[in-house]
């Protein structure tokens, strides 16, 4: 394993041991895909998040910059109110309009990217990245090294509607979890596979999948938001 990813296990390990953290991170659904889900609630809309902050602020990809292992966009990722301030004082992040945000979380769902938070639950949320699965350290250790204890689902998950599927294969080249596939030239979905990041339902051209809230997800206090 990466030397790099082998510090961050550490570390995720301990905090994990100490119950400092539950998970490292939180898949937040993209908003095309909540677009007919009612009552969502602010912390799994990554565009309600930064519409809420008292500053937002734009940073290039850390794990993209590191890794080189894909050609997705750069600046993508966003720092928040405190933190942000002291990025931008740092130079390593710049101010932007919600408008400008909306337009980057856009252009993240475009090139198939999927939006996470740090996770702390008595925390504001202060990051939001777009990530992809070859340059993420955490989407790394979660695909590559079975660590999928360190990332949290998100409150919703993908369900098919398989009389509407026409089997194009769209969401299975979208899909960074390995949820669907093709078998036998048809698609297949594992939902115990799937994060709830939405990515399949804004590209699905027969709208055959929907976002359904998932059963198991836990109260969260959204006075933080």
């Amino acid at each position: 394993m990466d030397t790099n990813l082998t510090s961050y296990i550490t570390k995720y390990d301990k905090w994990l041991d100490e119950k400092t953290i539950s998970h490292s991170s939180r898949v937040i659904p993209v908003k095309e895909s909540l677009d007919n889900v009612k009552h969502v609630l602010p912390t799994n809309q990554a565009e309600q998040i930064l519409a809420e902050a008292d500053l937002i602020t734009l940073a290039k990809c850390t794990c993209r910059q590191k890794y080189k292992n894909c050609d997705k966009p750069l600046e993508i990722c966003f720092i928040l109110n405190e933190s942000g301030e002291k990025w931008v004082q740092q130079g390593l992040s710049r101010r932007v309009t919600l408008a400008q945000a909306r337009k980057a979380l856009k252009q993240a769902n475009e090139s198939g990217l999927v939006h996470m938070t740090l996770y702390k639950p008595d925390h504001e949320v202060f990051s939001l990245c777009s990530c992809c699965s070859c340059c993420c350290h955490d989407l790394q250790l979660v695909l590559a090294h079975g660590k999928d204890y360190i990332l949290m689902h998100a409150d919703f998950i993908a369900q098919d509607e398989p009389d509407l599927c026409t089997h194009c294969g769209a969401c299975v080249d979208r899909c960074q979890f390995s949820a669907r596939t093709f078998v036998e030239d048809a698609m297949s979905y594992c939902p115990d596979q799937c994060y709830g990041c939405g990515l399949c339902v804004s590209t699905c051209p027969a709208d055959a999948i929907q976002m359904m809230p998932r059963e198991e997800s836990p109260q969260i206090n959204t006075d933080l938001y």
